[in-house]
């Protein structure tokens, strides 16, 4: 059983806290580089900071401090300039270093005292990579950005936000719980639907591991065997906070009691032409159905939500009684702890990576990742595939899905 003191250290991410440590050494997605190109300025609160994300006229990334070190003004209603971004309050000028660079009064009246040497404002890395805006507030050098293979594949790629109102780690841990597929995506949805959707194969057998980017887990179902892919690839789960299943999802923590989800969706397009994007779209999924004002559960991603959010915004681990199927739980607590504590030590994590030339098309295994590339290349249909795991995608971005799938489908002909 988990400890009070363990449970309080598993969910804690501000500076200083254990856990906030550890997820301040990684690369946390924080936004979409299209959200910049449409508004180059824009608030953020990440693991308990209150920060703005800016792009400015050179095309420069930042990621500094919201208030201002002069007088604590707003810097999310600042005037972008060529470097950086102004305080519209008395006109100090920060880089993306947090270096101030102007402050207009003071270098005309005390040039002498050469004051803006003395002030910066708190500043940390802001990189764009596969469409995502990545934050780092750890300590420098930073390491690498990841470079996953998929990141690079041929596809109609999207980028979904949720804000989720409970702590981040119990949405992590439902990466490496297999059994909740059969019945939280499976026989549930088989009585919300009367039936209409299939009602799944039960679970006779899981297993957990780990790699050298995560954990996995792997499961026999009725009538599988070890096998089957389900065994022998399974699924992953990213450390420290994401899932991929041939997608992403990120359980980035906005502050201990909320959590930004922030998923990544390729889909492949017909045809053996290689697709190329030049905007990745961006959209806010929706928890509550705003004609029932009742939390959405019919789409995978949003009965995950109401499942986590059940546990109210701070789970209380200590109240839990974990069976046979929990064994991934078990052992992602215990490895984020070690991992933590590794950090404290002044140690460096697992999967971080430093080097360029090992920072190439990382492999991801997935199960069934070629059958479906080749299922979705060869699709006659003159319409896109609708997602099961996306709520209220916008019209605008499935319009445009059907036209690319219906140009495509027609030169395969």
């Amino acid at each position: 059983m988990i400890s009070a003191e363990e449970n309080k250290q598993l969910m804690e991410v501000g500076p200083g806290t254990l856990m906030g440590e550890l997820m301040r050494r990684y690369w946390q997605p924080i936004g979409a580089v299209a959200e910049l190109d449409d508004n180059p300025v824009k608030p953020v609160r990440l693991m308990g900071e209150d920060l703005v994300m800016y792009k400015d006229k050179s095309g420069t990334y930042g990621l500094i401090d919201l208030h201002c070190p002069h007088r604590r003004a707003d810097m999310s209603y600042g005037i972008l300039e060529e470097c950086g971004l102004r305080c519209n309050y008395h006109g100090w000028l920060f880089d993306e270093t947090g270096a101030c660079t102007e402050q207009p009064f003071e270098e005309v009246a005390y040039p002498e005292a050469r004051f803006k040497e003395k002030i910066s404002i708190k500043a940390y890395g802001l990189q764009a990579k596969a469409g995502i805006l990545w934050a780092y507030m750890g300590p420098n050098p930073a390491p690498l950005v990841p470079d996953y293979d998929v990141f690079s594949d041929s596809g109609y790629k999207q980028i979904i936000f949720t804000e989720i109102p409970c702590n981040w780690f119990q949405c992590q841990e439902n990466s490496i719980d297999p059994v909740h597929l059969e019945w939280l995506h499976g026989r549930w949805s088989h009585y919300l639907t009367n039936g209409a959707r299939r009602e799944p194969k039960a679970h006779i057998k899981v297993g957990f591991g780990e790699f050298d980017w995560g954990l996995s887990y792997h499961r026999v179902s009725e009538g599988g065997n070890e096998e089957d892919e389900q065994w022998t690839v399974g699924r992953v789960c990213l450390w420290p906070n994401a899932l991929y299943t041939g997608h992403f999802e990120w359980r980035v923590p906005i502050d201990d009691e909320n959590t930004l989800s922030v998923a990544w969706f390729n889909n492949p397009v017909p045809g053996d032409e290689p697709f190329e994007q030049e905007r990745i779209p961006y959209w806010t999924s929706p928890l509550v159905d705003e004609e029932t004002g009742r939390w959405i559960d019919t789409h995978v991603m949003n009965q995950d939500y109401i499942a986590w959010v059940g546990q109210k915004a701070l789970a209380d681990r200590t109240q839990e009684h974990l069976g046979g199927s929990d064994g991934g739980i078990i052992m992602m607590r215990r490895r984020m702890l070690e991992e933590a504590r590794i950090v404290a030590d002044g140690g460096e994590p697992k999967a971080i990576i430093r080097d360029p030339k090992k920072n190439h098309q990382l492999y991801l295994p997935k199960q069934g990742r070629n059958r479906l590339l080749e299922y979705e290349r060869n699709r006659a249909e003159g319409k896109a595939p609708r997602n099961i795991h996306l709520a209220k995608q916008p019209k605008a971005i499935l319009d445009e899905m059907d036209k690319i799938w219906a140009d495509r489908a027609a030169n395969t002909k």
